[in-house]
């Protein structure tokens, strides 16, 4: 396959001012998100956080009067056994936060803008990936730059499909449009390539297979670090709640509007365990794709190592999980360990090391 057209400056001209628009709409959406969570009601948050220091002043022993029969005016003093709340996640009935909004108008109001002002970020993001392919006709991902703008539209792409698709991630959008704003900036500041054709090492139609997939996985992974994260603090504050602490004004107000620590450790695993078939594959796209550029299928270039280091400890973190009944604060760890990982193999091993992919 060859790819010899010229490049359509008009198109790269388009395509760079829909990136940057994308990045401002992207701001005023982070905004709004922010003000979704500030003026969210604590109503819910605060029932939950009562509801919990309750439940964990109740563990402890009291005193409970009993009448004994056959001895008027005597009773025995009973000790009410203890219950002791594990902190392993799914161990504890906590009820899901309320989300970010928690259900006042104001709230709700700044967040039906926060998701429409992502959506229209992401329209923008998409024109500008697709005007940059247009502009060199070729797929565009042949670069650090366009794999860095074409990984945020699907990042964001999935996000919006979760929500098409009804389901509680509204919690996802602060965090994901924050990281997406920075991916954009490095984007742009440190990896921006001018559009141009392709080097002849990626010339090939296994650019298209093997770097889309790896696109695809490492949009997801995010996500399901993004929950594996968010699992730790709200598990962190369920804990305190349960040795019937009370909780900071910050835990109040933004960590009990979190799914439960029990959902989103759940969430995390799912969306890992999902996607981690698709990452195997894109492991052995790029293993046919090197034997047919340089004639062997894995050559320990620092790429391949990585990608296979990240395939070991996502395998770990899903074996773990199946077998050794791993939950809550280990499976974290684990999970955030392995994509950890997948962003070394995507910017460190690019960007510090020399090998085979130091084209990118």
């Amino acid at each position: 396959m060859t790819l010899a057209a010229a490049t359509n400056e008009t198109f790269a001209e388009i395509s760079n001012v829909l990136i940057y628009s994308a990045m401002a709409v992207y701001t005023l959406a982070f905004l709004a998100h922010i003000a979704e969570w500030i003026f969210g009601s604590r109503s819910k948050v605060g029932r939950t956080a009562a509801a919990l220091t309750a439940e964990a002043a109740a563990t402890g022993p009291s005193a409970v009067t009993v009448q004994v029969r056959g001895q008027q005016g005597s009773t025995a003093v009973l000790e009410k056994p203890k219950v002791v709340t594990r902190s392993a996640a799914g161990t504890r009935d906590v009820p899901d936060g309320p989300g970010a909004a928690g259900g006042t108008f104001k709230g709700d109001l700044y967040g039906r803008i926060a998701i429409s002002l992502t959506a229209l970020g992401w329209i923008l993001q998409a024109g500008g990936v697709i005007t940059r392919a247009i502009s060199v006709q070729r797929v565009p991902w042949g670069n650090m730059y366009e794999f860095s703008i074409t990984f945020g539209a699907v990042a964001v792409g999935a996000y919006l499909t979760l929500l098409v698709a009804k389901k509680n991630v509204r919690w996802l959008g602060l965090p994901l449009i924050l990281t997406i704003l920075a991916d954009l900036g490095l984007a742009v500041a440190v990896f921006y390539t001018e559009s141009d054709q392709l080097v002849p090492a990626l010339d090939s139609y296994w650019l298209v297979i093997h770097v889309s997939t790896a696109i695809i996985c490492g949009a997801v992974f995010y996500i399901g670090a993004v929950g594996s994260m968010l699992y730790l603090f709200r598990d962190f504050h369920e804990a305190k709640l349960a040795r019937g602490e009370k909780p900071s004004n910050f835990s109040a107000s933004v960590l009990g509007r979190l799914p439960s620590a029990a959902t989103l450790d759940k969430f995390a695993y799912r969306v890992n365990a999902a996607v981690f078939p698709l990452w195997t594959f894109a492991i052995i796209a790029g293993a046919i794709w090197a034997e047919s550029a340089w004639g062997r299928y894995w050559g320990w270039d620092p790429k391949e190592v990585w990608s296979f280091i990240t395939w070991v400890v996502y395998a770990a973190y899903l074996h773990a999980r199946a077998t050794a009944g791993w939950k809550g604060r280990k499976a974290a760890v684990l999970g955030l360990v392995a994509f950890v990982c997948w962003l070394w193999n995507y910017y460190g091993v690019n960007m510090f090391v020399q090998g085979l992919h130091s084209y990118a």
